[in-house]
């Protein structure tokens, strides 16, 4: 049986998840239906906001479903009425063991890096945070456990020294949507050999978690050395982006900058951590134990988004100030 003629159900939220759902469509695969999360209130005017995955299934005209919960048996009738072959899942929630294990080839998940290192919610951030030089991603069977299924495919991807989470997200989204229709197509074929976690843990590819992080988790550490730093800015940015408390030295006044991109100078000169450096003009730097951090794009509380010689012309007198 080839890929196109299996009735294919397609869950996901997010832009990451509408690459391999447009790779699908475009492709002429047959998508009898598309799961994707309830509209939610989001703004000022706390108007219902749809998910990216639901903006192009509409648009394509593809039939959606958004259940509240996965559980629930009016879903379940609806879902099975579908009368999937097979479940492609891409950036959604976990599954039940009564929708995983309803269509007759199962369900597959597309994630975001080399399983079984990774597992979790933030697997990209992680891998930049953690100074790796490589990711990729990885399909595999869904099972009770998450991110524990047999594994599929994979396929590795380089990350650049000065890649951040947003350029690394668009690497994995591109090959990922390819790498799920070759599975896809392997699955109907009947033609793969999938491979246990647990095999290639014997084998010395040790698990680890990338476990969702939140603003407390984003807070730079200045007594950390420079290389460190700027893996942790990168893999923060732009989201949920790196930050620092600011303030005025011999003042209660207390800020808080966000920091998007940021280039090392390495000293061998002891520096007090989170001391501020500056011409007033073209640069900013901070302090860490093994030399400097150089800020090069930034956001003050309540601010824009901008560049540091911005930033500067309205703190001249920055000297005054320290991160902490």
């Amino acid at each position: 049986m080839r890929g196109k003629e299996l009735r294919i159900v397609f869950m996901g939220t997010p832009d990451f998840a509408v690459a391999s759902l447009n790779q699908l469509v475009v492709n002429g695969y047959n998508v009898v239906g598309v799961i994707t999360v309830p509209d939610k209130p989001a703004g000022r005017g706390q108007k219902l906001s749809e998910s990216a995955v639901k903006q192009y299934a509409v648009q394509n005209g593809l039939k959606v479903l958004q259940p509240e919960k996965l559980k629930d048996p009016d879903f379940l009738s609806e879902l099975k009425l579908l009368e999937a072959d097979l479940q492609v899942v891409v950036a959604f929630r976990m599954l039940p063991v009564e929708v995983w294990d309803m269509p007759r080839l199962g369900t597959f998940n597309l994630h975001a890096s080399l399983l079984p290192k990774y597992r979790g919610a933030a697997p990209l951030n992680w891998a930049i945070i953690n100074g790796d030089e490589e990711s990729g991603v990885t399909t595999f069977k869904l099972l009770h456990d998450i991110d524990t299924g047999n594994i599929i495919f994979q396929e590795k991807v380089a990350i650049g020294e000065d890649d951040n989470v947003e350029v690394l997200h668009d690497k994995l989204m591109d090959v990922g949507s390819e790498l799920v229709l070759k599975t896809v197509d392997a699955l109907a074929g009947g033609n793969v050999e999938m491979i246990p976690q647990d095999e290639l843990i014997r084998r010395g590819n040790l698990p680890c978690h990338a476990p969702k992080i939140f603003k407390d988790d984003c807070l730079i550490d200045w007594t950390k050395d420079a290389a460190t730093i700027k893996n942790f800015v990168r893999g923060l940015s732009p989201y949920p982006s790196a930050w620092t408390k600011f303030f005025e030295i011999n003042s209660e006044s207390e800020s808080s900058i966000k920091i998007f991109e940021v280039k090392v100078e390495i000293s061998d000169v002891v520096i007090e951590p989170g001391k501020v450096y500056s011409d007033g003009k073209t640069y900013f730097k901070i302090g860490c134990n093994n030399g400097f951090v150089h800020v090069l794009d930034l956001q003050l509380a309540g601010k824009k988004r901008m560049p540091v010689a911005d930033f500067l012309r309205g703190f001249s007198d920055i000297l005054k100030y320290k991160c902490l």
